[in-house]
């Protein structure tokens, strides 16, 4: 990375005491302070360009203990409030990051980044863009030549620029073109995914003025042509509004009588503390990640330390120009925290709710009060364990009640509901939908492409990949951990193995930092050990095995950009031994990005991670083939990450959940079904040792 060193500001004024917990996300006043500390650096004549504002995490050294003194009740030393900043000098291409202590109100750190390090997009920004967009006569100019009907809503989708070396060093957006159903352009939300246009303007954000017109291809190669009156096809909406919607759908309630029995305890303006079902963990929540779990905890014991969604890419399969470059990362380029949803009451979440609210930054550097972008509920998942002893026809059952923390982001045409999920049994989920609108572009009428599937007449829906990096750094009873994975192998027939019947389970540690994969044909599965710490009952080692689902790696091949800037996408599982600020899978700034400075890159320093403190990076994915049901709205396509004990415990840790009862749950009988009773046969030992079968019905 290159950079240029600027000189910090002096102290403004004296410290202020700062009570905030370490981990609490910025406040208001904190977001406006470090903006004007960072402003002090300039002439009162400069503009800045606010990218992000937020919480720079202590130092884990520092954390540690002063987490384990929280939880012990002894006494713990302060620790600086520090924010992180990242900025442009408005108009310029002068992109800098700062670390600002709230302390001691000084900047500490302010450095300009070098060539190619670009900031992420905002909402201000867009706006801007997409208005540029539609106001460049150049642009207006090739409009004209679809001789649209008066009246026609346009409607610009600004990508970022994305990255292939060619002319690409300055900071753009690609703006994909679109149009409101011209029969009825009144309507905000009409699908104007149905009717992609020929013409997409690059705009550049310095001189904010498009530089470029580029013509899409619409047939099966790279050329183009010129704009030709358009023939508009009949509308595809997906508002309920335009649909016949159905009517024998009976009411389903979620109805907790008695409230919820989870518990949000508010750490002064911004913290929060949830304690459930023996679990205790914080909540954060931030421009980039969105949510961030810390210091999660059961029944008192160390689990995890931070886990987070890491980032993010959607590489398309298109190879013509411009969709060659499309390869979102969605985190690094705009950021979870800054695109997630208002919740509703009643509809992203049911039963009862309890919301979170956040505070960023806009671009002026002011406090931008986000309202609930968090939903916290439980839900019934079904049955969590039963047995039905059939000589005495008893059943014992419990359900499985889940806890579940939820935040869901729209990124332009898509959504992503992501969640973590927390049950009794002492596992946990991270799950991820992906729902919303798939990225179109136009066709020729009778051309048929093999990367992509015509979803609607002249609409084109290209193929695409959902790659995702969860970041856990694990704490089981201690930060000392290890991986391990098992397979499962075959024994070769022998005297000992006559039948051949036999197998194993063998165990390989991982020694060093690097990439590695699943193997489905063995049964690999990843532990996360603590070696320190054996279970009572078998003196193995405390362990929580990860269940990741299997996806296809990046299709694109090593020698691409994708694949360079995508550094988490060729492995199921990156292993690094921790280092504070090494957060970001595909790097700290996607945007336009090189690759070189994400998890590939710390994995290759082929460190030591045997019983020490180790981050893992957890990759899985969809590999989205579209289809005609894809549109106008996607089905939710669900995939998660599970993380469960193994001789964490000394037995089931669900042992003492409440049975499921009748007088409880109250459900409803709606038929009769006759009873039954599996038969058995019991033996009892009589007087003289004689044994007597008897049957039971």
């Amino acid at each position: 990375m290159s950079t240029e060193q600027v000189s910090p500001a002096p102290s403004v004024g004296l410290a202020k005491r700062v009570s905030s917990h370490p981990l609490s996300p910025l406040t208001s006043s904190e977001i406006i302070n470090a903006a004007q500390l960072v402003r002090t650096l300039y002439p009162a004549c400069t503009s800045l360009h606010y990218k992000a504002i937020t919480l720079s995490e202590p130092p884990k050294a520092q954390l540690v203990p002063y987490l384990e003194a929280e939880h012990t009740g002894g006494r713990s030393s302060d620790i600086e409030r520090t924010a992180f900043v990242c900025y442009y000098i408005r108009n310029t291409d002068k992109f800098h990051e700062a670390i600002v202590s709230l302390s001691q109100q000084k900047v500490k750190i302010n450095v300009r980044l070098g060539p190619s390090i670009h900031g992420p997009g905002d909402a201000e920004e867009i706006l801007a863009i997409e208005k540029i967009a539609l106001e460049d006569e150049g642009v207006r100019a090739e409009i004209a030549k679809l001789q649209l009907p008066e009246g026609t809503v346009l409607i610009s989708d600004p990508w970022i620029y994305g990255s292939d070396g060619i002319n690409d060093e300055q900071r753009m957006y690609q703006c994909f073109l679109y149009m409101r159903d011209p029969h009825d352009p009144s309507k905000p939300d009409s699908n104007h995914y149905a009717f992609p246009l020929t013409i997409s303007p690059v705009v550049d954000t310095v001189g904010l003025k498009v530089i470029r017109i580029d013509l899409l291809p619409t047939g099966a190669d790279h050329s183009v042509k010129e704009p030709q009156p358009f023939e508009i096809p009949p509308p595809n909406e997906y508002d309920p509004e335009h649909q016949q919607v159905r009517t024998d759908l009976k009411p389903l309630n979620v109805v907790q009588p008695e409230g919820a029995s989870f518990k949000v305890t508010q750490v002064g303006q911004t913290g929060r503390v949830l304690e459930w079902q023996k679990w205790f963990f914080r909540i954060g929540f931030n421009q980039r990640e969105g949510m961030v779990l810390h210091d999660v905890r059961y029944e008192g014991r160390s689990v995890f330390y931070r886990m987070s969604l890491s980032d993010m890419v959607i590489p398309y399969a298109d190879p013509r120009h411009p969709f060659h470059k499309k390869a979102a990362f969605d985190l690094g380029d705009a950021g979870a925290g800054v695109m997630a949803n208002n919740l509703k009451l009643g509809c992203d979440c049911l039963g009862s709710i309890h919301y979170l609210d956040a505070v960023l930054n806009t671009g002026k550097g002011e406090p931008w009060h986000m309202e609930n972008v968090v939903c916290i509920h439980e839900q019934d998942a079904g049955i969590g364990w039963k047995h039905t002893n059939y000589r005495s026809g008893k059943a014992a059952l419990v359900r499985n009640r889940e806890l579940v923390v939820q935040s869901i982001i729209t990124v332009a045409n898509y959504e992503y509901i992501m969640a973590f999920i927390f049950n009794q049994a002492g596992e946990v989920k991270y799950e991820v939908r992906a729902t919303g609108i798939v990225s179109t572009q136009p066709i020729d009428d009778g051309v048929e492409v093999p990367w992509g599937t015509i979803v609607h007449p002249g609409v084109l829906a290209a193929h695409h990949q959902h790659i995702f990096s969860l970041r856990v750094d694990p704490a089981i009873d201690g930060h000392n951990n290890r991986l391990i994975y098992e397979e499962a192998h075959p024994m070769l027939r022998s005297d000992f193995n006559p039948h051949g019947v036999g197998y194993t389970v063998d165990q390989t540690l991982v020694e060093k930092s690097g990439g590695l994969d699943i193997d489905f044909e063995y049964n690999r599965t990843f532990k996360i050990q603590n070696t320190s710490v054996l279970n009572p009952v078998n003196g193995k080692p405390v362990s929580y095995k990860i269940h990741s689902p299997p996806f296809q790696k990046m299709l694109a091949d090593s020698d691409s950009f994708h694949f360079k800037r995508a550094e988490f996408a060729d492995h199921n599982i990156y292993v690094t031994k921790y280092h504070d600020g090494e957060l970001y899978a595909g790097g700290k700034y996607t945007n336009q990005s090189r690759g070189g400075d994400g998890v590939r890159s710390w994995a290759n320093r082929k460190e030591d991670v045997k019983d020490t403190d180790l981050v893992l990076f957890i990759q899985f994915g969809l590999q989205h083939v579209t289809r005609v049901e894809d549109f106008p709205v996607m089905p939710c396509e669900i995939i998660h990450v599970a993380f469960k004990p193994v001789n964490f415990f000394d037995k089931n840790p669900a042992l003492d959940v409440p049975p499921s009862k009748q007088e409880v749950n109250q459900s409803t009988l709606l038929s009769a079904p006759e009873q039954h009773h599996q038969p058995s046969v019991e033996a009892k030992v009589g007087e003289k040792g004689e044994v007597c079968c008897t049957s039971k019905l």
